[in-house]
């Protein structure tokens, strides 16, 4: 679940463009990302491992960046042994640089992120919605918006 997951989210997310005049736009996923008609929006997307904690001692990576975290979630069996459920947590640190500015863009990105992302659904999951957010202002030059999902993951055991 958590591969497919992952991989769903990432390919989503690298849709998400914007323009000269600062309008997102959804760009199909076969565009080349060096186009200059279709610069992505999220320059980086990776897994969670404390990035932010770490900004100094890490490679720099561009931003918008988003880190993709799966919080730890318990399994249910449906049938033991062969079928399982649950409503696991993931995380998305959405990270920018911090602008005094009047019109603060890393909120609408915000709301372009989960209208891209609402109702994603795969094999190994289904229902993935926005279920909380937070902002950490806890940094000198960056933003870090914490977007938290929820979804309905499967897990089935093939038993020869």
């Amino acid at each position: 679940m958590r591969e497919e997951l992952y991989r769903k989210l990432k390919a989503q997310l690298e849709t998400l463009c914007i323009n000269a005049s600062g309008e997102y736009f959804e760009c199909s996923s076969e565009a080349d990302a060096d186009d200059s008609l279709y610069p992505r929006a999220i320059k980086h997307i990776d897994l969670w491992n404390h990035n932010i904690e770490f900004i100094e001692q890490e490679n720099a990576w561009a931003r918008p960046a988003v880190f993709i975290e799966f919080v730890p979630f318990k399994w249910r069996a449906i049938v033991p042994g062969v079928e399982y459920r649950a409503k696991p947590l993931i995380n998305l640190h959405i990270v920018t640089d911090w602008a005094e500015q009047k019109n603060i863009g890393e909120f609408q990105l915000l709301d372009k992120i989960h209208g891209l992302l609402a109702g994603l659904e795969g094999e190994t999951f289904m229902e993935f919605d926005i279920d909380s957010s937070a902002t950490n202002h806890n940094h000198e030059d960056i933003v870090e918006n914490i977007e938290t999902f929820t979804c309905v993951g499967f897990r089935h055991l093939h038993k020869n």
